[in-house]
């Protein structure tokens, strides 16, 4: 969080102090204290990164007038019990987080009102604290957590799973496993991953991941490489049940932008008027992490995409728990930065009002391999050769472009112009800006030589110096084509009909520039390979390669749906 610390002088800080759990368990908290008697609002965050890792944040928000909390979670650093994570079912987060939530409120110089707040993890502990209703609780301003895991997860992600597992989870449990060996340090567990990354995303099958290299996520991993799909969230319904106004941020390159969905289910479900409207969603250029600042990836958003976390969180807090009258009940439901023009729009919902489906159809003269191909766009209907093919291999996937963490962010695409198993389709120099605002989606006509294959879909804006920023992608595991719960493997050569459903984007496609999409079958390690075979990819090391053709004829359409606004 790229929140600065104004002075510490006058904040007190009691460390580690316990809290017990219903179940007897003792939680321990960092507690920063404003100067002066109070009574004062308390904020509170429970974390599984160490309580510490909040500081700067927490003597900032605590010199506004608040007592903070930082609690480890349940078998985290300073805390006691058994850690669950958020990728398996048993976590005491609900019971624990109302426990919390009371036990906050009665600290000594507090008012009894609470206030949440978190990004990823400590997002999902602030929602599942929510959810449980405690009547102390009174708001809350998360970040990055979506609504459902299998919107962010829809097969396994080795690069960012593991990284996270290795690197962030695994050291503290190391540390409290007697004869475990090391890392024990988040720092050095990092730089060790750097060395041995790639011995571990290639390794096959999965079920010889090593028990040692990710102690308590072991034994979750290998539940999602054998149950695809399952919602380890499980957030829906929740809202009926949370009667208090959220602040709830995310970013157009966070793999958690599903978070958005949150706002339309607490206007729908949230048991009062008041709280169905003072819901607020903001939408920056942002990928999963706290760096919110106009540098994103290989891209300069401009001097509108820097964030003053601490001042929002600050105005956010003072108006629900200090009653101060700052504007904020006055600003826009949902703002949202859209990239391209690089401003910010204010509307009242989400999905925004007035967007428009528009239909690009795919074409080409049967060439639309790399960027030099023939592959169009176009809202025309297409003609020329009835399909196009390439051979994936998953020996050799398509590399993903994204962050060291393995995490999302801006990249130019050129990298990846020689990949003949890339197919691109582009529409002509727009002769107006084109905004597009909500979720793209590809009805993608397909066969494949295998009985199971995948198919990947990115956007992209092209400039007109030929610099390709993605916007946003999205994959379909053919078996899982019908849903989760109806797998069925293809036969090999007929030609199928596939949705692929696209993460969240708002861009302005400008005049001159080239809208365009990329079609394959792997990104890797962003996402698992598929092995062709049809086998269980968790247990099973053959793979095989796979003769792809994408159709576009007449009685083969292949299009991709816009969800398009006015300027």
């Amino acid at each position: 969080m790229n929140d600065r610390a104004d002075t510490t002088e006058r904040i007190t800080v009691e460390s580690n102090v316990p809290a017990e759990m219903r179940d007897g368990v003792v939680l321990r908290a960092d507690i920063y204290r404003p100067e002066g008697v109070g009574p004062f609002p308390v904020l509170l965050t429970r974390t599984p990164y160490d309580k510490t890792s909040v500081r700067g944040t927490a003597y900032r928000l605590a010199n506004a007038g608040y007592i903070v909390v930082a609690q480890d979670i349940r078998g985290r650093y300073q805390s006691e019990g058994e850690f669950f994570p958020i990728h398996g079912f048993g976590s005491k987060d609900v019971e624990d987080g109302f426990d919390s939530v009371a036990w906050a409120a009665g600290l000594p110089y507090s008012t009894g009102e609470v206030g949440m707040f978190g990004s990823s993890y400590s997002a999902w502990t602030s929602w599942k604290a929510a959810a449980s209703a405690p009547p102390a609780l009174k708001c809350m301003y998360v970040s990055g957590m979506s609504l459902r895991h299998s919107d962010v997860e829809p097969i396994f992600r080795p690069g960012r799973r593991l990284e996270w597992s290795f690197s962030t989870i695994s050291p503290d449990d190391r540390r409290r496993t007697p004869g475990a060996p090391g890392p024990y340090d988040v720092d050095e567990a990092r730089k060790l991953w750097k060395v041995e990354r790639n011995k571990w995303l290639w390794v096959k099958p999965w079920s010889d991941i090593d028990d040692e290299l990710l102690p308590s996520m072991a034994a979750r991993i290998r539940r999602i490489l054998q149950h695809p799909g399952e919602d380890y969230h499980e957030f829906v319904g929740i809202h009926r049940n949370i009667d208090i106004p959220v602040l709830n941020r995310t970013g157009w390159y966070d793999r958690f932008i599903p978070a958005v969905d949150h706002f339309p289910e607490m206007e729908r479900l949230a048991p009062s008027e008041r709280a169905r409207r003072s819901q607020r969603l903001v939408v920056g250029p942002w990928g999963h992490t706290n760096d919110l600042t106009r540098l994103q990836g290989e891209f300069d958003f401009g001097e509108d995409a820097d964030w003053d976390n601490g001042a929002v969180s600050i105005d956010w807090f003072d108006h629900w728990l200090k009653d101060k009258d700052n504007g904020t009940a006055e600003q826009a439901r949902v703002r949202l930065f859209i990239t391209g023009e690089n401003s910010w729009r204010g509307y009242d919902d989400w999905p925004v009002p007035g967007a428009s489906p528009v239909e690009f159809h795919l074409s080409s003269e049967g060439n639309a391999n790399t960027p030099a191909g023939d592959g169009t766009l176009s809202i025309k209907t297409a003609d020329g050769a009835p399909h196009d093919s390439f051979d994936y291999n998953p020996h050799d996937p398509v590399p993903s472009l994204f962050l060291e963490s393995c995490q999302d962010g801006p990249f130019d695409q050129a990298p990846l112009d020689h990949r003949r198993d890339i197919l691109v389709y582009q529409s002509e120099p727009l002769d107006a800006p084109l905004t597009v605002i909500g979720s793209p989606s590809v009805r993608l006509h397909a066969s494949s030589s295998a009985v199971d294959t995948d198919f990947t879909a990115k956007l992209v804006d092209v400039s007109p110096d030929g610099t390709a920023r993605n916007l946003c992608y999205g994959l379909v595991r053919a078996r899982y084509r019908n849903g989760w719960e109806n797998p069925r493997l293809l036969n090999p050569g007929e030609v199928t009909e596939f949705t692929i459903e696209m993460k969240s984007v708002g861009n302005t496609f400008q005049e001159g520039n080239r809208i365009r999409l990329d079609v394959s079958s792997s990104d890797f390690p962003n996402y698992d390979r598929n092995h062709n075979t049809g086998g269980d990819a968790y247990s099973e090391s053959e793979m095989i390669t796979a003769h792809q053709e994408v159709h576009h004829s007449p009685t083969h359409p292949s299009k991709l749906r816009l969800p398009v606004v006015s300027s």
